[in-house]
């Protein structure tokens, strides 16, 4: 069994990345922690929580760190209305979060695991970064780092140069992109264009009727309106859950590669950008992986049947 620790702003797209975890025979998930993005860390926990139950997984949830480390907090209830959950307001989950803080939750599991630990992130890097600061060790003991983050030198989803999770807290970003650890870069766009899924294939899931399925969509409802009618899209865009793919299945990858990426964290226009160094101007050691593309029909393959 491979052992996954999940950081995560739990909202829609999350809640659909935590069913795939939990749908995978070889997933051992054995902690998951939350971040203040999407929405509060409180309400971030619950919905987590409730996605476990969902899940009839029993695996320890750790609140985190409740704002990023320089700025104000920004939410995202524009994409995933105010609970983060499509505005369904989910019942209370009677599942309840673990006392111990989720830093201290990642550091001791990437201890007690040295080179074993998938790292999935999916919201914002401050958990993260305030483990790597106090724990710097733990950096070279995680054995796969899989950021949902990012642009690879394309367009930004919350500003035109910048990515909703690094745009939230860059400081963060920039720590653990320096950090050493072995790291992969999933950037948005990856959910974007042909991955998206479309009216058909939404209706597909849809047909599916079990728990997992209608929370998949009914989450993501504002999800939907806000790919189309704010960024575009032909349908709904679903980060979280590709990057979640690509930590599952590493085949899925069609086009990767290693460059210097860093984090811009001076400018007003570019917050949040990262500047992937593609042709190597900047003559400075790679530290990220970066996923230029997947399988899209693989991707949707393997989320029907994560939810079938």
């Amino acid at each position: 069994m491979r052992k996954f620790l999940i950081d995560t702003d739990t909202a829609s797209d999350d809640a659909v990345a935590l069913i795939m975890a939990y749908q995978w025979s070889d997933i051992d998930v054995v902690a998951v922690t939350v971040v203040n993005g999407n929405v509060s860390v409180e309400q971030g926990t619950k919905n987590a929580l409730y996605t476990l139950e969902v899940c009839n997984a029993s695996t320890p949830v750790y609140i985190g760190c409740g704002q990023p480390i320089l700025r104000q907090h920004a939410y995202a209830d524009w994409f995933h209305g105010s609970d983060g959950m499509g505005n369904m307001h989910y019942p209370e989950p009677t599942l309840k979060p673990q006392s111990e803080h989720a830093v201290d939750k990642i550091i001791d599991t990437i201890r007690q695991y040295p080179n074993e630990i998938t790292l999935v992130t999916l919201g914002p890097l401050t958990n993260i970064a305030v483990a790597l600061l106090r724990a710097p060790d733990i950096a070279p003991l995680v054995k796969r780092c899989v950021i949902m983050g990012g642009a690879a030198n394309t367009v930004g989803n919350v500003t035109p140069a910048a990515e909703y999770n690094i745009w939230v807290d860059p400081e963060a970003a920039k720590i653990v992109f320096h950090s050493g650890m072995n790291m992969e870069m999933v950037g948005w766009e990856l959910s974007r264009h042909d991955a998206a899924l479309s009216v058909t294939e939404i209706e597909k899931i849809n047909q599916f009727s079990n728990k997992r399925a209608s929370l998949a969509i009914d989450s993501n409802r504002t999800a939907i309106e806000a790919s189309i009618n704010i960024q575009g899209a032909s349908g709904l865009t679903l980060a979280d859950p590709v990057a979640m793919v690509v930590a599952l299945d590493p085949k899925i990858v069609t086009h990767q590669g290693k460059y210097f990426v860093d984090v811009e964290t001076q400018s007003k226009l570019t917050r949040g950008a990262t500047i992937v160094d593609e042709l190597g101007v900047l003559k400075k050691t790679p530290n990220m992986n970066v996923i230029w593309s997947i399988n899209v029909s693989r991707w949707k393959e393997h989320l029907y049947n994560c939810l079938q």
